[in-house]
């Protein structure tokens, strides 16, 4: 299991949001690539990079400073949701070294949407479900939807998508704990990977995903817990990969 550091970026800076809320959010560094580099260079195999501008704006706000951090480091792993609502954006983002695209909100809204992605990108198309009791959550978590959250993964899956993000939202920045049992019920549910996201804390998180990681979760992505230091990534990330499925 890969533990995968989140760098959120608002207005070209590192920050993270409690709950999703723009008007919330502690900055952790002027500098994304600082932070990108601060990851790597501890052991980081892949990076979760959220433009938080372009998911309210419904386009790419921070595509150069994604593409800073990609010319860094060209044969990193990296995934970018925020404001991916069409085609030229995804080939834009692949095309600058980005390894997977990330489709949240327009994926509940346009589900053709994600299966011509599937077609046209194979391979790197993820699909983030935020989810709360269930239910998936739009609109930068501002809306429940009636969707329930397994059958969504379970059409996806059908499409093509490489892996499922699954965000309990009501935990995320919050460092109240990881919801396994969700995370789980999903995994089990498809046969593709699915990340875990949301609330990890500490260790006894990363050890609890571990635990339940031949369900079907291949990575954990955290954020607030190792800019705050409740988490240390590097020793998270060796405790997952010494105990890896063989």
């Amino acid at each position: 299991m890969l533990v995968i550091p989140a760098i959120d970026l608002k207005e070209g800076k590192c920050v993270r949001l409690r709950q999703g809320e723009m008007d919330d959010a502690t900055i952790y560094d002027d500098d994304p690539a600082d932070a990108a580099a601060r990851w790597v260079d501890i052991g980081a195999q892949r990076l979760h990079l959220v433009d938080l501008d372009g998911a309210f704006a419904g386009k790419p706000m921070n595509a150069k400073v994604i593409k800073q951090i990609t010319s860094r480091y060209p044969d990193l792993d990296v995934q970018v949701g925020g404001g991916i609502r069409d085609e030229d954006t995804v080939q834009a983002y692949l095309e600058a070294g980005v390894r997977y695209v990330i489709i949240g909100t327009k994926a509940i809204t346009s589900p053709h949407f994600v299966e011509d992605l599937c077609v046209e990108f194979p391979g790197h198309i993820i699909v983030g479900l935020d989810a709360k009791d269930g239910k998936v959550a739009v609109d930068g978590w501002s809306k429940l939807s009636h969707h329930d959250v397994i059958d969504m993964a379970q059409r996806f899956e059908n499409m093509g998508v490489e892996s499922i993000i699954y965000t309990d939202i009501g935990r995320d920045g919050m460092l109240s704990g990881v919801n396994v049992e969700a995370t789980v019920k999903l995994a089990q549910s498809i046969r593709i990977p699915v990340i875990a996201s949301g609330g990890i804390t500490n260790m006894d998180d990363i050890k609890a995903l571990c635990a339940v990681q031949d369900e079907g979760i291949m990575g954990a992505i955290t954020g607030r817990a190792i800019y705050e230091g409740s988490l240390d990534f590097q020793e998270a990330q060796k405790y997952a990969l010494a105990n890896a499925l063989t």
